[in-house]
């Protein structure tokens, strides 16, 4: 007997990465300044600050940024529960953080094209 094919496995440490890969790309592409800045990934940061919890860390000598999976997929308030959302959600802090990495607003990073306004 032969199964079915199987979906391949995915779990939320897979859509994660991908989702901070596939914003780190993006980034890089579009801001010169980060062609060379690693972007990581960590279960938990060492410690808390004074603003408790942090999502992600930010290193300007060492060029990396790392972002702490944990609390941004536990600690985040999401007004739905999808795919969507966490996605939007781990995108937003790659932004706010290359945004602290580049000492800028985040707003700023998306490259003229996507403007509106």
């Amino acid at each position: 007997m032969v199964r079915p094919p199987l979906p391949p496995l995915e779990s939320r440490l897979d859509r994660f990465d991908l989702a901070v890969g596939s914003a780190a790309e993006f980034l890089r592409g579009a801001w010169s300044d980060l062609r060379e800045v690693r972007f990581e990934i960590a279960d938990m940061p060492p410690g808390t600050d004074e603003g408790g919890i942090p999502r992600w860390a930010v290193s300007t000598a060492e060029k990396r940024i790392v972002l702490f999976r944990l609390p941004i997929e536990r600690l985040s308030n999401l007004p739905r529960n999808d795919e969507a959302s966490h996605r939007m959600m781990v995108e937003s802090c790659v932004f706010r953080a290359a945004a602290e990495y580049l000492d800028r607003d985040p707003w700023d990073l998306g490259p003229e094209r996507f403007r509106f306004f």
